[in-house]
């Protein structure tokens, strides 16, 4: 029998490369990466409700539940824009470009879809002056956005830590106070959109309006502490908050949270103004400082 060294020396030198090649490694996910997509989904998750909310009122006549409906998609984008900033800090993915792209998406969900959500609801009665109010709701909101893009990042673009107050109201509050009036009326029959109230909202419009852009200081509350005082205020909450409930109607709640939120802001920058004034003129300028959010 005759033995075939070559084709033995062949086979062995195959095996000894096949042993020898380097095994590819496998692409590994990194984790803290794919986090980054998460809040900016939420992100989106404001801007369709948004969209929707505006494609509900678009048509020439909507009717009062296309109206309520659309409420109730900016209450939805109100939540997510409460989430995507926390889920942000919670996971340690605050970008540059997250804070422009919330900043655009709030344009959108809270300027222009409550602009034209109360118009269809109230202000097309006055058309001139209507298309007025309302365009400048939205103005306001883009330059109150504007502004906290500015002052709330680094020149290099990256997101600076929130302070106590904000300078402004911001513009999810705004609507907020908006579309719980709207989901108020629906709960009434439609008496709060009656040709009477017409002049009130009007007013509460350009009021929110103009608050967006003010220099009036509003608590963000990123640094609630547990003490008396703190106890105190939310016991006042929940107890203004059952009495509302049971003299009026629960969908009033959100109304006068809203609405009691603003009025500490006004109160609170009266207060500052005050003991500004009062100060020596040395002092006058070691005011808290302010971001807008």
């Amino acid at each position: 029998m005759r033995w075939d060294w070559t084709q033995q020396t062949r086979t062995v030198s195959f095996r000894k490369m096949r042993l020898r090649r380097p095994r590819r490694s496998r692409p590994r996910v990194d984790l803290h990466k794919t986090l980054f997509v998460l809040p900016n989904l939420i992100t989106m998750g404001s801007v369709f409700c948004g969209f929707n909310a505006i494609r509900l009122v678009a048509r020439d006549v909507p009717t009062e539940n296309d109206v309520y409906r659309a409420a109730v998609l900016l209450m939805f984008a109100m939540l997510f824009d409460l989430m995507d900033g926390r889920v942000a800090r919670l996971t340690k993915t605050q970008s540059a470009f997250g804070l422009q792209l919330d900043s655009l998406a709030d344009v959108i969900s809270f300027g222009v879809a409550p602009a034209l959500l109360v118009y269809k609801w109230v202000l097309y009665r006055e058309p001139t002056f209507g298309v007025f109010v309302s365009f400048l709701y939205v103005a306001c909101a883009a330059i109150r956005l504007a502004r906290f893009n500015v002052i709330s990042s680094t020149p290099t673009g990256a997101p600076v830590k929130p302070g106590k107050y904000i300078m402004g109201l911001p513009s999810p509050p705004s609507t907020g106070i908006l579309v719980s009036l709207i989901v108020a009326n629906h709960s009434m029959g439609g008496a709060l959109g009656g040709e009477q109230y017409t002049l009130v909202l009007f007013g509460v419009t350009l009021g929110l309006g103009l608050l967006m852009i003010s220099s009036v200081r509003f608590r963000s509350f990123k640094d609630v502490q547990l003490n008396t005082g703190t106890v105190l205020f939310v016991l006042f909450v929940l107890g203004s908050s059952a009495f509302v409930w049971l003299q009026w109607n629960p969908q009033f709640v959100l109304v006068w949270l809203l609405s009691f939120y603003v009025l500490i802001g006004i109160i609170d920058s009266v207060h500052a103004l005050v003991m500004r004034l009062l100060r020596p003129s040395s002092t006058r300028d070691s005011l808290p400082p302010v971001q807008p959010s």
